[in-house]
C-alpha cells in the first residue's frame, strides 16, 4: 500500500521510510525537501493521492510557543483537509509520553492541540506516545547548560533508540486505526540527572551535570512522572550502552 511519511527526511521519518520500504511498501518522503510543504499546501494533494496510510512525524522548526501552536495547528489542519479529500483511511501521528502534564510547555501545548485536531477530524487515527530519544541527549544537556555545568533534576527518565520508535509506527501504520493512543519507552527506567551524566561522559563531553530538582526541562520544571509511561506502555529493545557503543 501507499503511505505517506510526513517529515520522512528526518530522524525518525527516514528510518521508518527504510522500514515500510523493506516490507514492500510505496513509503513516500513528503517533507519541504521533497517538494510537500503542510505549512503552505504545496505538493500535499499529489502526494496524498492514492495513500491508504499517513504517519505524520514532522517537527515544528521553532520551539518558542506561538510559533509552534502555529505550526501544529496549520500543518495539521492542511494535512487532515487533503487526507479527506484523497479519501485517506488511517492517520498517524508521533506525539510524546507526557504531553497533558504539563501545561506551563509552550511545546506539549501545541502537541496537545495537534492531537485534538486528529481526534475531531472524522479519519480513523493512531497516536504514537514516545519517551525522548536517545539521539537526543546532547541536545537536552545542551538546553540545561550553563556555561561548563548541566542542571539537571533527577526526576524518572526512560528514553529510547529513535530505531524502536520507527519499528513501532511501521507496525501502527501496517495495521487498523486504534482510535487512541500507544505508549512507547525505552527499556531502562533511570533518573535523568544519572542519565545525563553517564551519557556525558561516555560522548567525552567534560561538563559538570549537577543535580538540581527545580532544574527546567526546555522551560518547564519537572514532577517525578513527567516523562515517563504512568500505564501499561510497549518497550524498545535497545538498552542506551549497547546503542551507544554500537554508535
Amino acid at each position: 500500500m501507499k503511505v505517506v511519511v510526513v517529515g520522512g527526511t528526518g530522524l525518525i521519518g527516514s528510518k521508518l521510510v527504510s522500514r515500510l520500504s523493506r516490507d514492500g511498501h510505496e513509503a513516500v518522503a513528503a517533507s519541504p525537501h521533497t517538494g510537500v510543504n503542510t505549512l503552505t499546501g504545496e505538493g500535499l494533494a499529489e502526494a496524498l493521492e492514492g495513500a491508504r496510510v499517513v504517519v505524520d512525524v514532522s517537527n515544528a522548526p521553532s520551539f518558542e510557543p506561538a510559533a509552534v501552536l502555529e505550526f501544529f495547528e496549520t500543518s495539521t489542519g492542511n494535512l487532515l483537509a487533503a487526507e479527506s479529500e484523497a479519501g485517506v483511511g488511517h492517520h498517524v501521528a508521533l506525539s510524546i509520553v507526557g504531553t497533558e502534564r504539563m501545561p506551563d510547555n509552550g511545546y506539549f501545548r501545541a502537541k496537545v492541540t495537534q492531537e485534538q485536531l486528529i481526534e475531531k477530524s472524522g479519519i480513523p487515527y493512531s497516536l504514537v506516545h514516545a519517551t525522548q530519544f536517545f539521539e537526543f541527549v546532547k541536545g537536552i544537556a545542551d538546553e540545561a547548560a550553563d556555561g561548563g555545568v548541566v542542571r539537571i533534576a533527577p526526576v524518572l527518565f526512560q528514553p529510547i533508540a529513535g530505531d524502536d520508535v520507527a519499528a513501532v509506527l511501521c507496525e501502527v501504520a501496517e495495521g487498523t486505526p486504534l482510535n487512541g493512543r500507544l505508549e512507547v519507552a525505552g527499556p531502562e527506567r533511570v533518573r535523568m540527572d544519572e542519565f545525563v551524566r553517564q551519557a556525558l561522559a561516555g560522548l567525552g563531553d567534560p561538563r559538570e551535570v549537577v543535580t538540581d530538582p527545580h532544574a527546567r526541562y526546555f522551560g518547564s520544571e519537572l514532577g517525578e512522572h513527567s516523562l515517563v509511561p504512568l500505564g501499561e506502555a510497549r518497550l524498545g529493545g535497545a538498552r542506551y550502552g549497547d546503542w551507544a557503543a554500537a554508535g
